[in-house]
């Protein structure tokens, strides 16, 4: 009996969907690769609730005709290639076909179009990758695409589908990859009836400006290379501009954006010496190579590449970054010790009155003088009377019993007691070093302030209340397209912390109060730390969202390794750490305390 039989086309349509099309986001990823090659002047992105009900995508491009909009979302359908060979010659965004009928099987879709010599153009009606109507319409030249009730016809893909500001910030990545690479191009973006972007015509720099803030834009470095492999143009950040999370990193071949951790480590190896280990720099770098030297068809959504000089290419960019940082200057000077030197040296001139007596220094030597012939009334050593006292063993009483304390930890295992000395050492301003009953008890100061203050702000953030120390003059912090979503996310969470901050639409906020503590920090700065590493947190629920929010502040408040404290401020420090019910490591795993046997330690006298 026959098994294998041919899946309709419904089925089909779905299946591939489920590569092409994940979410909302690569809705919006293939019909704005389609209006830029259809050669739109003007793209207009219209969603609601975060693409779930509605994503529109207008444009002014060549248009289709009737029969084009027709064979448009047939499987395999495409007016960019037309036999193998022209794989290897790419010059479009898309060329597979499949988008189209992708996006159909899984939606309701209506698609207006008519080419610019047409007097009518025609609208078409698709449920479930049906084709429910086609009839003629009087529509303006170019696309309009609407896409309506995403994954109506697959409730599982749907129902797993993140938060709406998850998924609006997932289309806003997807927008400004686009946006990147088409600078020419006019780009509105609404969400909800609100416009969150208007992007005219303009430079790169310009665009990566108007996207990311003039901040960013004024710390890149401009990189223009020419060679017979590619051509390589664009930004990197210098080194001052690196942190350890959040950092803009865009790479473009041939107008398209794609994902290449070998290049990136080219980026990265050129910053050798000049960024701390684990921090990343921004860059934007476009490259221009043949298109027979490139393969895109190995993934659906075709932002991996291979190259056929991929060695080469990776040389001439550490090359071309390693130039821009020495011809801007980059490479920061060394900064040489000047306590103490003299504030003018004078220039020696043998025609000044001061120069003219200028004679050769002598040496007095005392040539009678012998060391062993002196008084020893002047080398006698006063020797104390109750010298015999020092080498005797050391007394148990009360006073020496009043420097050693005995603190309690309740662990897993039952009741266990530290004897601790409140005598503490401070080693390379990093490690707090006290003496315990079993040996040496080593405390990394900045670890266990992170612990500390975690808890703190994790007991704010679940209900306890918290101080706000308001500010004389309120800052004003501008954020990006793709991070204001994240930040309106998280108001409540922030009030709760004790930032006060305003709205003033745009992406811009006014910060007028910050919580208690952190008197003297760049109010800026703090909050922008947050939304970096919230912006690569894993998606979940609130708990997790309460966890980066408190982990990422503890980080910036912390004390830095480095600073050197008193006696009293390391034993508070010790003090509020041990009566934390998990003294012993970070939040994210990291190891606090360390205790040194003291049989090890007669080990190495032995």
């Amino acid at each position: 009996m026959d098994i294998i039989h041919l899946l309709p086309d419904s089925v089909a349509n779905q299946i591939a969907a489920g590569e092409v099309i994940q979410r909302p986001s690569s809705v919006i990823k293939e019909l704005l690769e389609n209006a830029i090659d259809a050669g739109a002047h003007r793209v207009d992105v219209i969603i609601e609730d975060a693409g779930r009900t509605s994503i529109q995508v207008v444009d002014d491009g060549c248009g289709m005709s009737e029969t084009d909009a027709r064979l448009a979302f047939e499987r395999h359908a495409t007016s960019k290639i037309a036999e193998a060979s022209d794989l290897f010659t790419l010059t479009t965004m898309g060329f597979r076909g499949e988008a189209l009928p992708s996006i159909a099987a899984v939606s309701q879709v209506v698609l207006r179009t008519r080419t610019a010599d047409a007097e009518l153009g025609t609208v078409l009606t698709i449920e479930g990758g049906r084709v429910v109507s086609q009839e003629v319409d009087s529509c303006a030249p170019g696309s309009n695409f609407l896409v309506q009730n995403l994954f109506y016809n697959v409730p599982a893909r749907r129902k797993f589908l993140k938060s709406n500001q998850t998924e609006l910030s997932n289309i806003i990545q997807e927008f400004e990859r686009v946006a990147l690479v088409n600078p020419d191009v006019c780009f509105t973006f609404t969400h909800d009836g609100h416009s969150l972007n208007s992007l005219q015509p303009e430079s790169v720099r310009q665009r990566i400006a108007t996207l990311f803030g003039k901040r960013l834009s004024e710390q890149l470095l401009n990189v223009d290379v020419d060679t017979t492999l590619c051509h390589l143009t664009g930004f990197v950040g210098k080194p001052e501009s690196a942190k350890k999370k959040g950092a803009r990193q865009f790479f473009f071949i041939n107008g398209r954006y794609m994902r290449h951790p070998y290049f990136h480590k080219a980026v990265q190896e050129a910053f050798d010496d000049l960024i701390q280990v684990g921090e990343q720099v921004p860059y934007f770098l476009y490259m221009q190579v043949d298109p027979s030297t490139i393969d895109v068809n190995i993934h659906p959504t075709k932002t991996e590449i291979k190259f056929e000089n991929e060695l080469a290419i990776w040389q001439i960019i550490l090359a071309a970054v390693k130039e821009s940082l020495g011809r801007f200057n980059a490479v920061p000077t060394i900064d040489f010790d000047t306590n103490g030197r003299p504030s003018d040296i004078p220039v020696y001139n043998p025609s000044s009155p001061s120069h003219s007596t200028v004679s050769i220094p002598r040496v007095d030597v005392d040539n009678t003088y012998n060391p062993f012939k002196g008084s020893s009334s002047s080398h006698r050593v006063s020797v104390p009377k109750d010298w015999e006292q020092l080498y005797m063993p050391p007394q148990s009483n009360d006073s020496i019993q009043a420097d050693i304390s005995l603190f309690n930890s309740n662990t897993e295992d039952g009741n266990t007691s530290i004897e601790r000395s409140v005598q503490h050492y401070q080693y390379r301003g990093q490690y707090i070093v006290t003496e315990v009953r079993s040996g040496l008890m080593f405390i990394d100061q900045h670890r266990a302030h992170v612990r500390i203050l975690y808890n703190m702000y994790r007991d704010q953030l679940e209900g306890q209340p918290s101080t706000t120390q308001g500010l004389l003059f309120p800052e004003v912090v501008q954020f990006s397209m793709s991070d204001a979503p994240l930040v309106e996310e998280i108001q409540d969470e922030l009030h709760a912390l004790g930032f006060d901050i305003t709205s003033l639409g745009g992406g811009s906020y006014s910060i007028q109060g910050l919580p208690a503590g952190f008197e003297g920090a760049d109010p800026r700065q703090l909050l922008t730390d947050i939304i970096d590493t919230l912006r690569e947190r894993a998606q979940g629920l609130d708990q997790e969202l309460h966890h980066r929010i408190a982990i990422a502040l503890s980080r910036r408040a912390a004390i830095p390794v480095g600073q050197v404290l008193s006696q009293n401020e390391m034993e508070d420090l010790v003090e509020k750490l041990f009566q934390l019910s998990e003294p012993n490591y970070t939040p994210d795993g990291k190891t606090i305390v360390v205790i040194y046997p003291h049989e090890n330690m007669e080990k190495m006298f032995k």
